[in-house]
């Protein structure tokens, strides 16, 4: 599966502000968050459900990835969403793995699997 998501109780603020601890942790910094109902709203489009778009970083690792190959630039940063899906808040991402199967460079596969398991594992702590 391309994607990772995972289901909330708390608020899409509440779970913005955890999962930004929790990348913290790990040594990702959120670059910028965007506000999709909120743009599209300015822009006199009617949208109804709240959608963010975090981009976050970890700067060795994107220096080191980007060294090693620039294709990679076109995925980064990694994106993180945080949505409202059925009255329920849910904290998704696209898998760095797969990203990172469509620049066919084996050796960034474990770079890949390695940061993949450690923003799975902030989206997991950040619904405990």
């Amino acid at each position: 599966m391309f994607h990772y998501t995972v289901k909330t109780n708390e608020s899409i603020e509440k779970a913005i502000d955890t999962l930004e601890s929790e990348l913290k942790n790990e040594a990702f910094g959120v670059l910028w968050k965007f506000d999709i109902k909120d743009t599209l709203e300015s822009k006199g489009f009617d949208f109804d459900k709240s959608f963010h778009v975090l981009e976050v970083c970890n700067p060795k690792e994107a220096k080191d990835i980007l060294e090693t190959n620039s294709l990679v630039g076109y995925f980064l940063p990694c994106k993180i969403v945080v949505y409202e899906e059925n009255a329920e808040t849910m904290i998704g991402l696209p898998r760095p793995t797969q990203l990172i199967s469509m620049v066919e460079d084996d050796n960034l596969k474990e770079t890949a699997k390695n940061i993949e398991d450690r923003l799975i594992n902030c989206l997991d702590k950040s619904v405990r």
